[in-house]
C-alpha cells in the first residue's frame, strides 16, 4: 500500500487489509513515495478512524518504498495516479511494473480513481478514505481467496 508520505492513506489501507486477512498467510506493508515522514507514526486522524473500527495502526512507522519491495511483494497498490507513476519510474523491469496497481481499480475497474488525500481536510475526509479503502480491501481479499 503506497501513498505520498505513508502517514494517512497507506497506513490505513495496511491496517484494514491486515485486519481482513488475519486468516491468510500473506505479508502486508505500506510505504510512501516521498521521505517527508520517515520514522513517524501515522497521522492521529488515521489512527483515530482505524480505532473506530477496532483496528490498531498506532505501531506503524512511515518508510519510503524501495526497489526491494518489487521483489518482496506480489502486488503494490498505489493510492492515486501520481504515486502510481512515481512507483513505475523506479523500475525498468516489466514484471515489476505489472505488480503496480491503483487500489480503487479494485472497485472501479480501469477508472484510476484516486483515494483522496485527507491530510488537509477535516475528520470526514478520513471517514471517506476509510470507506473507500474498506471496499477495495474486501475485493482484494475476495481475489486472494479465489486463488
Amino acid at each position: 500500500m503506497v501513498c505520498l508520505g505513508n502517514i494517512c492513506r497507506s497506513p490505513l489501507a495496511e491496517g484494514i487489509l491486515k485486519n481482513k486477512a488475519k486468516h491468510l498467510n500473506i505479508k502486508i506493508d505500506s510505504a510512501g513515495t516521498a521521505s517527508y515522514h520517515i520514522g513517524n507514526p501515522p497521522d492521529y486522524r488515521s489512527i483515530k478512524i482505524a480505532e473506530k473500527y477496532r483496528i490498531d495502526i498506532s505501531n506503524q512507522s512511515a518508510r519510503k518504498i524501495t526497489k526491494e519491495d518489487f521483489e518482496i511483494f506480489d502486488v503494490i497498490y498505489a493510492m492515486d495516479l501520481n504515486n502510481y507513476n512515481d512507483i513505475i519510474k523506479m523500475t525498468n523491469n516489466p514484471i515489476h511494473k505489472e505488480k503496480v496497481k491503483v487500489i480503487l481499480n479494485e472497485i472501479y475497474p480501469e477508472m484510476n480513481h484516486p483515494v483522496p488525500d485527507p491530510y488537509y481536510g477535516g475528520e470526514n475526509g478520513f471517514q471517506d478514505v476509510y470507506n473507500l479503502l474498506d471496499k477495495a480491501c474486501n475485493k482484494i481479499i475476495e481475489k486472494i481467496e479465489k486463488r
